[in-house]
């Protein structure tokens, strides 16, 4: 992941002051998280594949070193290679080193997080090696030279208008073309990459550690061509996508394409195990799965953080946070936004936006709520805000919160401090000063009550 460049404090104060922003991201979230409503209520066992899914991830990550080394097993039995990236550097230029010696010059990718995360599209390009995302939505965060601000919809903060104009520049659409003259353009470009890409490049939703099957969810079929096509197919996956039996697949597909998109099902479920067999028609000659740590094995190590790991990217939590939906997913500074990228982030990176991300939050539930398997974000966003506490940046939070408890602990001088702030009220709110300018660009400083508290309790 990439470093900050600006902190999440002041690139959400630019998103807030943004409409358009604001008003595409709440039409998408609120859609998705209006059908995924709708679709969990038609399953009356929904809550019990909750727990069976929970249970699954905890045994399977207090396990994941039986269960990884079962994976590898079984993946070489079947003819595929696996590869152990420490972190992101090493993953992608091992990705590199797979491509070079297969000869590509062009690789077709397929939606991939992980890959996100490890830059590997910076890491191909540096090698000669030329990427081409074939999901839509990634192929249009390419082009614009843009980074995914949504876990499945990664240009949920672009309008029609914004891709029109990048397809009339790279693919010589008319400027007021219609959604299907865009898709067909685009579908008539990367048939191309598909044709003449030497290695397909996926991400991987599960990997069943009993068959060495890679499980990929999608809607538009790219994976299947990307997978199919090229010689060559690699998948890039972080360790804690391991499952252990592929009827563990049952439980959590339901859960992660009703809480993702809405969809009773997706369009395409593809298990990949292994390069094509003697006799196959279709697949790749060769197989690789490289996974990915990447900060991994140390939340692995930490209790109080762990449970993030069984995340399965589903972005439920994304669609009913008041926070991202005011602060888009760019505010985030990482490719995991959202309430589950406030621990993420910090986690994975070793504290990489500690001060900022775990604030980035009300705490108010909905994401535990909706998560399909009940990660308590909350908790862990205290967690890490009691860390954040403990850096050089929070010192002038202590100092004010030392300040505080000795004011409280005076009540005369509290009854004092309460009547000048009453005074001061107007002077403050419309000509703010000092830190409170920061506080009121984007929000109103709350009103002081006409009774104050300590003059409704009898003394």
């Amino acid at each position: 992941m990439s470093p900050h460049a600006v902190g999440f404090r002041e690139a959400s104060a630019r998103a807030v002051l943004d409409p358009a922003l604001r008003e595409a991201i709440r039409r998408v979230t609120d859609n998705l998280a209006v059908r995924r409503v709708q679709v969990t209520a038609e399953l009356p066992h929904f809550d019990v594949l909750r727990d069976r899914a929970k249970r699954i991830k905890e045994h399977t990550l207090a396990n994941l070193d039986r269960y990884l080394e079962q994976l590898e097993a079984a993946v070489q039995a079947r003819g595929g290679h696996v590869h152990w990236a420490r972190d992101a550097e090493e993953a992608a230029a091992c990705v590199v080193r797979i491509c070079r010696e297969a000869g590509a010059r062009r690789v077709a990718k397929s939606k991939s997080m992980v890959t996100e995360e490890v830059e590997l599209n910076r890491a191909l390009r540096e090698a000669g090696i030329e990427p081409v995302e074939t999901d839509l939505g990634e192929f249009v965060v390419q082009i614009s030279g843009d980074r995914p601000s949504h876990l499945i919809a990664p240009i949920i903060h672009k309008r029609r208008e914004d891709v029109a104009e990048l397809f009339r520049r790279h693919l010589g659409t008319p400027a007021d073309a219609p959604v299907p003259v865009l898709t067909a353009a685009a579908r008539a470009h990367l048939r191309q990459a598909f044709l003449q890409a030497e290695v397909g490049i996926t991400g991987a939703n599960f990997l069943v550690a009993e068959t060495g099957t890679v499980v990929v969810v999608e809607n538009e079929g790219n994976a299947r061509m990307v997978t199919s096509l090229p010689r060559v197919h690699v998948a890039v996956a972080g360790i804690e996508k391991v499952v252990p039996r592929l009827a563990d697949l049952a439980v959590f597909l339901p859960l992660l394409v009703r809480s993702a998109t809405g969809q009773r099902l997706s369009a395409y479920v593809s298990l990949l195990t292994g390069p094509r067999r003697p006799g196959e028609r279709d697949g790749p000659d060769g197989f690789h799965l490289v996974l990915v740590d990447n900060g991994r094995s140390r939340m692995l190590a930490d209790p109080e953080l762990r449970e993030a790991l069984q995340c399965i990217r589903c972005s439920a939590c994304l669609n009913v946070c008041p926070v991202y939906e005011r602060a888009g997913g760019h505010a985030y500074g990482s490719v995991y936004s959202g309430p589950i990228g406030a621990v993420l982030t910090p986690a994975l990176t070793g504290g990489r936006g500690l001060v900022d991300l775990p604030f980035a939050s009300s705490l108010c539930g909905a994401c535990r709520d909706v998560c399909p398997l009940r990660i308590d974000i909350p908790r862990m966003l205290v967690v890490l805000r009691a860390r954040a506490g403990r850096t050089a940046a929070a010192r002038w939070e202590r100092r004010v919160a030392r300040v505080a408890a000795w004011l409280l602990c005076r009540p005369r001088l509290y009854r004092w401090a309460s009547l000048a702030a009453r005074a001061l009220e107007p002077v403050v709110r419309n000509v703010p000063v000092g830190p409170l300018r920061r506080w009121t660009r984007a929000r109103e400083l709350p009103r002081l009550s006409p009774t104050p508290f300590h003059r409704t309790v009898p003394r």
